[in-house]
């Protein structure tokens, strides 16, 4: 719950409104749409992945599938990979499916976001927690997170 408290600390201190759901765990980007009553596209899938000795985060639209060429063509790298769960929980304590779409101060890593999340009009997302989702104007989650954009998602 930490990961929570400090989303929550974030969005109080910026002064940035939000709806806070609880709900049964959800285990897949479906169920968590289906639980906060949003078309599967406002889902903010946040991946976790390993690029040489750093990890970033990645954020897609969960209606998307991730292009991991796209990723190492923009880094001019060769290899990428999903983190691990221990490599996850190590990281940030948290288990898959419960990463929420920051990078710092409330993860330890870079934060990188695919066009189809601005394409939104707001962002829903598993808050640190498989049984707490968030949901925020995209214009504020922009505003907070400062992502770099570019496009490494497919329909």
């Amino acid at each position: 719950m930490l990961v929570l408290e400090a989303i929550r600390a974030l969005l109080a201190h910026t002064g940035v409104p939000y709806r806070e759901l609880e709900h049964e765990p959800t285990l897949t980007s479906e169920a968590s749409a289906r639980a906060r009553g949003e078309e599967l596209r406002m889902g903010g899938k946040a991946l976790v992945l390993k690029i040489g000795e750093r990890c970033d985060v990645f954020v897609l639209s969960a209606a998307c599938k991730l292009d991991s060429a796209a990723i190492r063509a923009h880094f001019g790298i060769r290899k990428l990979r999903f983190v691990t769960a221990p490599e996850l929980y190590e990281l940030t304590g948290l288990v898959p499916g419960s990463v929420p779409p920051f990078g710092r101060p409330i993860l330890p890593c870079d934060l990188y976001v695919d066009p189809s999340i601005p394409a939104n009009p707001r962002i829903a997302f598993n808050a640190g927690s498989l049984t707490h989702s968030m949901i925020l104007s995209m214009e504020d989650y922009l505003r907070i997170a400062q992502p770099a954009v570019f496009r490494f998602a497919t329909a």
